[in-house]
């Protein structure tokens, strides 16, 4: 949808509509009977809040590509919302939730590696054509930078494209990929949050550990429940954009001490690039401040309902991915997009079979699989849909998918390569 055909491109009436949309959302999702009650056991309110403004980009009443508000919602809001859910962090329960959150990410991440030349077999059996290209406009080549974004980011995604070239005209057409096969996987693993319990009973899953985590977190916040006033929304706003702040000076100034004293860090096809990204250290940045709030008083904020608060922000940011994803460019390059659905479909199919096998429970297979296909920007929110005290469960695995996103990515390309030559 061009911009001519845009109802509202003004991002303060986009904002109001966003805002209403998310309000009207959690006013029926509050309803105790009727229609509104039976739907929300079945479609999560988290869910509604990421199609509702999908709905309204693919009818051409918002555009993404015109608003800056994802921008605001994932520079400023998220890392605020990381701090506020970060403050009650009980790191030694996270500790305890032991070593499934870990085989799941790294699950996630071979379903992405060996998926793509899976793919590419497949498809070429009955449509060699779209797995083809000769030179810089080989297929494997576009595909490389959705490796690169499946397993890290968006840093890790221009590593693949400075590497290997793929022809520029062409790819708008992968990052379309990217766009709608992500965030249909995300929707359909916040569908799945709706029936989390019936999905860890058939997995067999124990969910003890997260349990006690948000239990502990429940009892504390209890502990020093309290009603806040003024001073401490004050307070909390100030702890979390002061953070903020905080954040992006010492982003910028990682980002630019690396690539001014560390040559390796400057070249765009090398695997430590990634790590000039400022929206990582930013990330990083603002979750280690919530940590070291977590041993001071500030935790005590968590009973004015700093989480709450957090969550609000969270929700913000739903809505502003969710402008992203155009449902009427699903068909306009079919091709491609069966590859990366055959591709995410492998990925889900692997982290299913293996949380089957260790009894994962779903929470680690969703936050897992988002650490990878989503990064930073979507983790903490899938974690945070389960209690906004796992938010830094995501964060942390995230991470992890920047560290290894590179080196995975390469790995997955090289092998997209042979595939396409059978």
């Amino acid at each position: 949808m061009d911009k001519q055909t845009t109802f509202f491109n003004n991002d303060a009436i986009v904002l109001g509509i966003l805002m209403l949309s998310i309000a009207a959302i959690f006013y029926t999702a509050s309803r105790k009977q009727g229609f509104w009650n039976k739907f929300y056991k079945v479609v999560p309110a988290l869910l509604m809040c990421y199609l509702l403004p999908a709905i309204f980009n693919s009818l051409g009443i918002i555009d993404d590509s015109t608003s800056k508000l994802y921008h605001v919602a994932s520079r400023y809001f998220l890392p605020a919302s990381l701090v506020l859910m970060t403050l009650s962090i009980d790191l030694k329960a996270i500790k305890n939730l032991g070593p499934k959150a870990l085989i799941m990410f790294f699950t996630g991440t071979v379903g992405i590696v060996i998926g793509g030349p899976i793919a590419i077999l497949i498809i070429s059996t009955f449509s060699p054509e779209t797995v083809g290209g000769n030179g810089f406009d080989a297929i494997w080549r576009g595909l490389s930078t959705l490796a690169g974004s499946w397993i890290g980011g968006g840093a890790n995604q221009a590593a693949m494209l400075e590497i290997f070239k793929y022809n520029p005209d062409k790819y708008g057409g992968m990052v379309l990929v990217d766009i709608i096969v992500a965030n249909l996987w995300m929707a359909i693993i916040l569908l799945g949050i709706g029936r989390k319990n019936q999905i860890d009973n058939w997995l067999k899953a124990d969910t003890s550990a997260i349990e006690s985590l948000k239990q502990k977190v429940i009892k504390f916040s209890d502990s020093v429940s309290k009603k806040p006033d003024l001073k401490d929304y004050m307070i909390m706003l100030g702890l979390a954009f002061g953070a903020v702040g905080l954040a992006h000076w010492g982003a910028d100034f990682i980002s630019g001490f690396l690539s001014s004293n560390f040559e390796a860090f400057n070249d765009k096809s090398s695997s430590l690039a990634s790590f000039t990204s400022k929206f990582f250290w930013m990330i990083t940045i603002a979750t280690a401040v919530g940590v070291a709030l977590s041993f001071t008083k500030a935790k005590n904020y968590e009973g004015a309902g700093a989480s709450k608060l957090g969550s609000v922000f969270i929700y913000f940011l739903v809505a502003t991915i969710g402008m992203k994803m155009d449902l009427g460019m699903v068909f306009e390059n079919p091709g491609l997009i069966l590859i990366g659905l055959v591709w995410m479909s492998i990925h889900a199919g692997l982290l299913i079979l293996v949380a089957k096998l260790i009894k994962a429970p779903y929470f680690f297979l969703a936050v897992g699989s988002q650490a990878n296909v989503g990064g930073a920007a979507s983790a903490p929110v899938v974690a945070s849909a389960f209690h906004p005290s796992l938010a830094s469960v995501g964060v942390l695995l995230a991470v992890f998918g920047y560290v290894v996103g590179t080196y995975a990515a390469l790995a997955c390309t090289f092998l997209m390569e042979t595939a396409s030559k059978f």
